[in-house]
């Protein structure tokens, strides 16, 4: 009886998506739903698959010198229904190569002869690389990989790293930062099949969920930090400086792992001649690594988990003249707490995360590249910023080469929330206007109004505020109009849903309608595939018998959420709230009944952080 009544509402919650205002969809989605891989309740279908493989990576630097050396083996895994008669293999540090496909302007100091392959094995079989090929290289295999079958690959590769600032490379003469390092394998996914887009340098990431085992070996008196966990301190590390990290992973106040006297005075790390460090990491999406025999290393812990007590270990490595860093560890231990307990609400779901100091201000999976400023809030700001996307890309395997508003905009929705406890409402609302809105919400020019839904690699101008300030301004517009609890059950659903998996867009749609038990296919329409702005007019206002008639026209289109701030005649005043629901049966206009037997002097209508484009047009005075 309970399964015939949950099959009920299911179908009437499928017939309601089909009934109401469909969403476009591409032609190669529409294969994904039609296929079974992808469900229209918001779930993985009953056929959806996604590949995996193991990676085991050694890599050897030696600063000063810029080069990186290195090794790997792939075991690659086709849980796909496709018969695989080639690869494509990821190569992304060919971006600093002549000629390589870039969006930007470069330095001469970003431009390097890229990766040089020295030799690559599929099932012990030598293969000839395409010395000239840039972010992609196709891979023909002599034998097809078979469904539920795998693949051997071997690598052995070398590079240089480049001395201009950026997502990786040189930070100071003897730290470094490595990222994208190894040749990969590219997802190959339901709907698109193999990931052919170059990467380009404004564009990011798109990863499938992989264990690796990576090991960095530097020369003695360097310390090597990296996604994943130590496996080795004691065999790196001198007994005083390994016995302090164990401590820091239960110590909630910073523990000085090793200050730059310490580095200074060579007595830190293990007196080998070479150490090699040992990280592993499961069903992540990327490794990074950071390398200096100067920086300045702290260490605590937090507990992101109240039902287990699980902590997560916050470290830092930074420049001992960098102030902001020295608060950094504290930082992040308020971020790694307040984002499990609050916005999204997930518990962290990495053993740890580090802040290491660079220039990209760049994500990677457990691990930031910040850069130094004299500002100690808004060095807060950009980590908190980095730390989000723990949950969007790398807890939910975001494709942010295509749809970066999945992650970015998230972040940028999570550092609202979190920068509002930390310094309050007005400052944290000031910078997320004049930081994330107001250069969309003052430039008319027709790029920064293209949908949202338009894919990155569309775009050249509008990107930024396409994939940050419009799709954050679109959660909090949802949050506004389902109310706090609603919300995050729908987000939650979604997370749910699709963490450790490959969702679209299509996918968060469908999944916030399902948790919510609401059709908002009309909502997602109006924000995502439309080219609307923010720009709102009082047009009239009629006085009645104890009530006033407001005229509000929606000139920009979007359905956002406003206040009607009124002022009496008697110097007192009031503030009446609407939600995006107003907008629902008539996005382009509405009639708001403010009842009162007062006397009206003005009224004004608020967006608050949803910015009006022309405020001319807002505000009414009686005459």
């Amino acid at each position: 009886m309970l399964r015939t009544t949950i099959l009920t509402v299911l179908l009437a919650f499928i017939l309601s998506q089909v009934s109401a205002q469909e969403l476009y969809m591409p032609r190669d989605i529409k294969k994904a739903y039609q296929k079974g891989t992808r469900s229209m309740d918001g779930r993985p279908g009953k056929n959806y698959w996604q590949n995996h493989a193991r990676y085991n990576i050694s890599i050897a630097v030696a600063p000063p010198k810029r080069d990186v050396t290195g090794s790997e083996h792939i075991t690659y895994v086709n849980n796909s229904p496709d018969t695989l008669r080639r690869l494509n293999m990821k190569v992304y540090m060919n971006i600093h190569k002549v000629g390589a496909p870039r969006l930007g302007g470069l330095q001469p100091n970003y431009i390097s002869d890229g990766v040089s392959v020295d030799t690559f094995k599929v099932n012990g079989e030598s293969k000839n690389w395409n010395k000239a090929a840039f972010t992609n290289q196709a891979v023909a295999l002599s034998k097809p990989l078979m469904p539920h079958d795998s693949v051997q690959l071997d690598v052995a590769w070398h590079y240089q790293l480049v001395t201009g600032p950026g997502r990786e490379g040189v930070i100071d003469s003897t730290s470094f930062y490595i990222a994208y390092f190894y040749p990969r394998v590219a997802v190959y996914d339901d709907y698109a099949g193999w990931d052919r887009i170059d990467f380009n340098d404004a564009l990011e990431f798109y990863n499938d969920f992989n264990d690796y085992t990576l090991k960095v070996t530097v020369p003695k008196n360097y310390v090597v930090w990296a996604t994943g966990t130590l496996q080795n301190p004691s065999q790196v590390l001198q007994p005083e400086y390994a016995e302090r990290l164990q401590k820091s992973m239960t110590s909630d106040s910073t523990i000085h792992i090793a200050t730059v006297g310490e580095m200074a005075s060579k007595k830190v790390t293990a007196q080998n001649d070479w150490n090699t460090w040992t990280w592993k990491a499961s069903d992540v999406s990327d490794m990074a690594v950071g390398v200096s025999n100067t920086y300045d290393w702290d260490a605590a812990s937090v507990v992101v988990d109240d039902a287990t007590g699980r902590r997560a270990s916050m470290q830092a490595a930074f420049n001992d003249k960098a102030e902001d860093f020295h608060h950094s560890v504290q930082n992040g231990r308020n971020s790694l707490s307040w984002l499990s307990h609050n916005w999204p609400g997930v518990p962290y779901p990495f053993p740890k995360m580090t802040a290491f100091q660079g220039f990209a201000d760049m994500e990677y999976p457990m691990m930031v590249n910040d850069s130094h400023t004299q500002d100690v809030h808004f060095s807060q700001f950009v980590q908190d910023h980095e730390i989000a996307h723990t949950f969007f890309p790398f807890y939910m395997g975001i494709n942010e080469t295509k749809y970066g508003f999945m992650d970015e905009g998230w972040a940028t929705t999570f550092e609202l929330l979190i920068g509002t406890a930390e310094v309050g409402k007005e400052k944290a609302e000031d910078l997320y206007k004049q930081f994330r809105i107001a250069g969309w919400a003052h430039d008319p020019s027709t790029t920064e109004d293209l949908p949202i839904i338009t894919p990155g690699t569309e775009l050249k101008y509008g990107l930024g505020n396409n994939e940050y300030g419009k799709p954050s301004l679109s959660y909090f517009a949802l949050k506004d109009m389902l109310g706090d609890e609603l919300f995050k059950k729908a987000l939650h659903t979604y997370m749910d849903n699709w963490h450790g998996k490959h969702p679209i867009p299509w996918d968060y749609f469908n999944s916030m309608s399902a948790g919510s038990g609401k059709n908002l296919n009309w909502f997602f329409h109006n924000w995502f595939f439309t080219n609307g702005y923010i720009d709102l007019a009082l047009t009239k206002v009629t006085k009645g018998q104890g009530d006033y008639k407001l005229d509000i026209t929606n000139i920009g289109g979007f359905a956002a959420p406003f206040d009607i701030k009124v002022t009496y005649e008697d110097g007192k005043t009031d503030v009446f709230h609407k939600t995006p629901q107003c907008w629902e049966k008539n996005q382009k206009q509405t009639v708001i009944i403010v009842k009162t037997a007062k006397a009206i002097k003005a009224i004004k209508l608020d967006g608050g952080i949803f910015m009006d484009a022309d405020e001319h047009n807002n505000t009414w005075t009686a005459n």
